[in-house]
């Protein structure tokens, strides 16, 4: 198996799992997890009129610790 088709398999895996609504943690990484936002009334950027915006669900990652410290740490 290459390394492209691994990747490719471990991101199906975690999307799998984010449509039923589990939470992936990849330990020392981050944790992804599904968010849901409301509907609500949205402005159309290029005339200002109001829009209807439908409740959805929306991909959330947060890093891990570990990750977190690594890429704040002085060299």
């Amino acid at each position: 198996m290459t390394s492209r088709r691994f990747v490719s398999l471990i991101f199906e895996q975690i999307a799998a799992a984010l449509a039923r609504g589990d939470r992936v943690e990849l330990r020392g990484f981050g944790s992804f997890s599904v968010k849901h936002r409301g509907p609500r009334i949205g402005r159309n950027p290029r005339n200002g009129a109001s829009v209807s915006v439908p409740d959805k669900h929306i991909p959330f990652f947060r890093a891990g610790k570990p990750l977190h410290d690594r890429l704040n740490q002085s060299d």
